[in-house]
C-alpha cells in the first residue's frame, strides 16, 4: 500500500455537524434530528478509514456530506485543502470528479437499459472531451482491471451475478480516476466468499492507484481486512477511534465490544456478559440525556445518565466513555 504518512490529509473533518428539522404536526414545533453531532477525523491518500455502527448512527449522512450531496450544518470538511461547506458552484463542480461512491445495491445504481460498456463510458462522456472510441477503449480497460471479460461489454446489468454487478459499480466509480471513493456497505448484500473477492479487488485497486477509501459498514469483521483506522459511531457521535489492530486487540468502549461480539464467526468465543447489549438504538428525535449509550450499556453508572462523555485519549485510541480507564485496566 502506498506510503502517505508524510502527506497532508486528503480529507479532513473537524466538528462536523448535520442536523435536520423534522415536522411533528401542524401546531407542534419542529424537532431536530442530530444525524451528525461533532465528528472529527482525517484520511490520507492511499489509506482506508472505516466508519462502523448500527443503522441510524449517521454513517450514510456522513457519506452524503463527503460526496457533496448535502452541506454540513456546522463544522469544517476539507477535500484537498478546499472547504466543501463554503465552496462555490464552480469549485464544487471541479471537485466532484475527485470523489466517487459505491453503493450497497449495485443493481439500483446501474441503468438496466444500458450496456456495461455504455455505463462505464458515461462518466467520461459527461466530464471529458474524449472521442467515443477512446471512451470505449477506456471502458474495456477498466473492465479488465476489475476482472471482467471484453465479450461482456455488450451485456446488460441483469445478465450478471451480484458480485459481478458490484465489480461493474466499482469500475464505474473509478472511471474518472477519483482521489477518494466512499464505499457505503459495498459487500453487505453479497455472499461471504464473494465479499472476500470484492474486498481483495478494492485493495488491489488501491495499491495500483493510491485512491483513498471511506469504507462504511455495520460489520467490524469486514473492515478488519481493508481498513488501517476505524471510527465507531453511535447516534451521530464518535465513541471510539484508533488503529485497526489496536481496536481489535483491545476494544475500549462497551459499544465497540458489543459490535465485535454480535458478529457471527466460526472461530468466535462465547461472548461474556459485559459484551451483550440489549434494546434498540434510541430515537434520534429524543436522544437520552448523558451518554447516549447508557440505557443499553451493562456498565452504566449515575454519571453516565447525567453527563455526556467527551472523546478522550486512551493509549493510542480515542474513547468517549466515563469508565474507559476502569474497564480497560
Amino acid at each position: 500500500m502506498p506510503e502517505a504518512a508524510s502527506q497532508a490529509p486528503l480529507l479532513q473533518a473537524q466538528g462536523l455537524v448535520r442536523h435536520y428539522a423534522v415536522s411533528r404536526g401542524w401546531l407542534a414545533p419542529k424537532a431536530v434530528v442530530r444525524a451528525l453531532d461533532g465528528i472529527s477525523f482525517t484520511l490520507e491518500s492511499g489509506r482506508t478509514l472505516a466508519v462502523v455502527g448500527e443503522s441510524g448512527c449517521g454513517k450514510s449522512t456522513l457519506a452524503r456530506l463527503v460526496t457533496m450531496i448535502e452541506r454540513p450544518t456546522a463544522g469544517t470538511l476539507t477535500l484537498g485543502g478546499v472547504e466543501l461547506a463554503t465552496a462555490g458552484p464552480r469549485e464544487r463542480r471541479a471537485l466532484r470528479p475527485q470523489v466517487s461512491m459505491v453503493f450497497q445495491n449495485p443493481y439500483a445504481q446501474l441503468n438496466p437499459r444500458k450496456t456495461i460498456a455504455a455505463l462505464l463510458a458515461e462518466p467520461l462522456a459527461i466530464n471529458t472531451t474524449l472521442a467515443a472510441g477512446e471512451r470505449r477503449d477506456a471502458a474495456l480497460a477498466m473492465m479488465a482491471r476489475v476482472g471482467l471479460r471484453p465479450d461482456q461489454a455488450g451485456r446488460y446489468p441483469h445478465m450478471f451475478s451480484g458480485g459481478q454487478r458490484q465489480r461493474i459499480a466499482i469500475a464505474r466509480a473509478l472511471m474518472l480516476s477519483p482521489r477518494l471513493v466512499v464505499a457505503d456497505e459495498p459487500v453487505s448484500a453479497l455472499d461471504v466468499s464473494v465479499q472476500a473477492q470484492v474486498l481483495n479487488l478494492l485493495m488491489d485497486l488501491q495499491r495500483d492507484t493510491a485512491v483513498a477509501y471511506l469504507f462504511i459498514s455495520h460489520n467490524l469483521h469486514v473492515v478488519r481486512h481493508i481498513a488501517e483506522r476505524i471510527l465507531v459511531m453511535y447516534l451521530g457521535r464518535v465513541v471510539e477511534s484508533g488503529a485497526r489492530d489496536r481496536i481489535f486487540a483491545r476494544p475500549a468502549h462497551p459499544y465497540t465490544r458489543a459490535l465485535l461480539a454480535a458478529t457471527p464467526r466460526l472461530d468466535a468465543a462465547r461472548p461474556g456478559p459485559g459484551s451483550i447489549v440489549r434494546g434498540e438504538l434510541p430515537s434520534p428525535l429524543a436522544p437520552p440525556r448523558g451518554c447516549a449509550f447508557h440505557a443499553r450499556c451493562p456498565h452504566a453508572v449515575e454519571r453516565c445518565r447525567a453527563e455526556p462523555p467527551a472523546l478522550q485519549p486512551l493509549d493510542d485510541q480515542q474513547v468517549a466513555c466515563h469508565l474507559a480507564l476502569e474497564l480497560n485496566r
